[in-house]
C-alpha cells in the first residue's frame, strides 16, 4: 500500500463515521475478529516486520519478538481472554432515596479514534493502542512514525488485508499528514512520542474538546543503594538501558548510587556490557543503531558542555554516523547542570551520578519533573516505603528496571510533563470507552416527598433519606 494521498484523507474519515454511526464496531463479535486478525497479522508476517524493524533501528530479530511481536501478542491474548467480562454492566449500590430503582455503569465506544504511533517500538507503539481501541469498540485511524519508514509501510501494507477496512484506516506520510489529521474532530486522540509534539498535539485536540491520551517521556532516574546485590543491579540496568540502543522512553536515564558503591557500580556495569555485546558491540547482532543522522548528531552533542567533555567516559568508543551506531557509553563525574542532565537521552548513554545517600537521591529526583518511570535498587524495606511515598512517577520498578510495562494489569502512563492517561490491559480498554452511568426506576408508586411545595415536614424527610449513603 502506498501512502496516502492527502485527498483521500477527508473520504477515509467520512467512510470510518458512517461506520460509527451504524455501530459497526460495537458487537463483541466484531472486537474479536478485529483482535484475531491483528494475532493473524503478527504470527504470518513477523518476519516481514523483524526485517522492517532491522532496517529502521537496527533490531535484531530475538529483540523484534520480545519486545514487539510477542509483547504484542501477549496483550492481544490477554484481552480477548477478558473482553466479555470488562463489557458486563456494573453494578452499583442505588441509595435509598432513589429507591425503588437498579444503577449500573455501562462501557461504550468513544467512536472514532487517532492514534498517532512513535518510531523507536513503531509496531507495538501503534498497535498496541488499536489493540485497546477495537476491544472499546472504537474504529480508528492510524498514523505511524514517518521516522521509521520500512515499519509503517508494511503495517500500511498488511492492515488491510487482516482488518475491517471500514473500521481501521492507516494513513502514512510526515508532519503535513500528521497536521491534516489533528484539524479534523476525533472522539479521542492517543500519541506516543516526545513532550513538544505532544504540547503541539493537546492545543489541537482543545479545539474539538477532544480528550486525549499522552504517552510521553522524561528522564526516568535509576537509584542504587549501598544495600544492594550490585552484580544482578548492573546487568538489569545495563540491559533496560542499552536495549533498542538506548531509544526507550522508559530506559533508565540517569543512574543516583550511594558514594560507597559507586566505583564497585561502574566495574559492574562495563563488566555486564562485555558480557552482552562482547568487546567490540559494533559487531553485536544484538545491538541496535540510532534511528536517523539527525538523533545521532543530537547524541553527540550531549557528550560535551561548553565545548568539554560532559564527564569522565567510563565505556564508550568510536561511533560511526554512516551506519548510525553509537556504542554504549557510561559516563561518571557529570554535573547535574550538564545538558546530558536536562533533556531526556533517548540514547545509549547513561551518566552516573555519585550522591552521599538515598535522603539527597531523593532529593535529587524531586526537584525535577516527574518521569514516566523510576526505578530502586534496595533491600531495604523502609527505602522503598519511602521512595513509594515521597516521590511521583508514571510507574515504578522495585529491583528492575522497564519490566513493569510488561504485566497486562498495570496501567502503563505518565504523570505531569510526562503524560496523562494510561492504557494495556483493561486499562487501555476503559481508556477508549466511556462509563455510561445509568439508574433506571419504575412508574408505581411515585411518591410525592421531593416534589413542591416544600414543607416542614417533608423537608425533615429529605434530610433523613439524602443523608444515609
Amino acid at each position: 500500500m502506498t501512502s496516502t494521498p492527502m485527498s483521500n484523507i477527508p473520504e477515509i474519515l467520512a467512510r470510518l463515521r458512517r461506520s460509527v454511526a451504524e455501530g459497526r464496531a460495537r458487537p463483541i463479535e466484531w472486537r474479536r475478529r478485529q483482535l484475531d486478525g491483528l494475532e493473524a497479522l503478527l504470527v504470518e508476517h513477523q518476519d516481514d516486520f523483524a526485517r522492517a524493524l532491522a532496517e529502521d533501528l537496527g533490531k535484531s530479530p530475538a529483540e523484534s519478538w520480545l519486545t514487539e511481536i510477542g509483547f504484542l501478542l501477549t496483550e492481544i491474548r490477554y484481552v480477548r481472554k477478558r473482553l466479555a467480562r470488562w463489557l458486563t454492566p456494573e453494578r452499583v449500590r442505588t441509595p435509598l432515596a432513589t429507591l425503588p430503582g437498579r444503577s449500573w455503569v455501562q462501557r461504550e465506544p468513544l467512536g472514532l479514534v487517532l492514534i498517532l504511533g512513535a518510531w523507536n517500538y513503531p509496531v507495538q507503539l501503534t498497535l498496541g493502542p488499536l489493540v485497546a481501541a477495537v476491544a472499546a469498540g472504537n474504529c480508528a485511524v492510524l498514523k505511524p512514525s514517518e521516522l521509521a519508514p520500512a515499519s509503517a509501510a508494511e503495517m500500511a501494507q498488511r492492515v488491510g488485508e487482516y482488518l475491517d477496512r471500514d473500521g481501521v484506516a492507516l494513513i502514512e506520510g510526515g508532519v503535513d499528514r500528521a497536521t491534516e489529521l489533528l484539524a479534523e474532530p476525533f472522539d479521542a486522540i492517543f500519541y506516543t512520542g516526545g513532550t513538544a509534539v505532544g504540547r503541539i498535539v493537546m492545543q489541537a485536540a482543545a479545539r474539538h474538546l477532544t480528550p486525549v491520551t499522552l504517552e510521553l517521556g522524561g528522564k526516568c532516574p535509576c537509584l542504587v543503594d549501598r544495600n544492594v546485590n550490585l552484580p544482578v543491579a548492573a546487568r538489569r540496568i545495563v540491559w533496560g538501558k542499552f536495549l533498542n540502543a538506548g531509544q526507550t522512553c522508559v530506559a533508565p536515564d540517569y543512574v543516583l548510587v550511594d558514594r560507597r558503591r559507586h566505583d564497585e557500580l561502574l566495574a559492574a556495569m562495563v563488566d555486564a556490557v562485555g558480557r552482552f555485546y562482547g568487546r567490540e558491540p559494533r559487531a553485536s547482532a544484538d545491538f541496535g543503531r540510532i534511528v536517523n543522522r539527525r538523533h545521532f548528531q543530537r547524541l553527540e552533542r550531549l557528550l560535551e558542555h561548553d565545548g568539554s567533555p560532559t564527564g569522565r567516559v567510563i565505556l564508550g568508543g568510536d561511533r560511526d554516523a554512516d551506519s548510525r551506531y553509537f556504542p554504549p557509553t557510561i559516563l561518571a563525574d557529570v554535573s547535574p547542570d550538564a545538558p546530558v542532565m536536562q533533556e531526556e537521552v533517548f540514547g545509549p548513554i547513561l551518566p552516573v551520578l555519585a550522591v552521599e545517600d538515598m535522603d539527597e537521591a531523593i532529593r535529587f529526583v524531586n526537584s525535577r519533573p516527574k518521569p514516566l518511570a523510576l526505578y530502586l535498587f534496595s533491600n531495604d524495606a523502609r527505602l522503598r516505603d519511602r521512595v513509594l511515598g515521597e516521590t511521583s512517577s508514571g510507574g515504578v520498578g522495585i529491583n528492575d528496571v522497564a519490566m513493569h510495562t510488561t504485566v497486562p494489569g498495570l496501567p502503563f502512563g505518565g504523570v505531569g510533563p510526562s503524560g496523562m492517561g494510561a492504557y494495556h490491559g483493561r486499562h487501555g480498554f476503559e481508556t477508549f470507552s466511556h462509563r455510561k452511568a445509568i439508574l433506571q426506576r419504575g412508574t408505581r408508586g411515585d411518591f410525592n416527598l421531593r416534589y413542591p411545595p416544600y414543607t416542614p415536614a417533608k423537608m425533615r424527610w429529605l434530610r433523613r433519606l439524602l443523608g444515609r449513603a
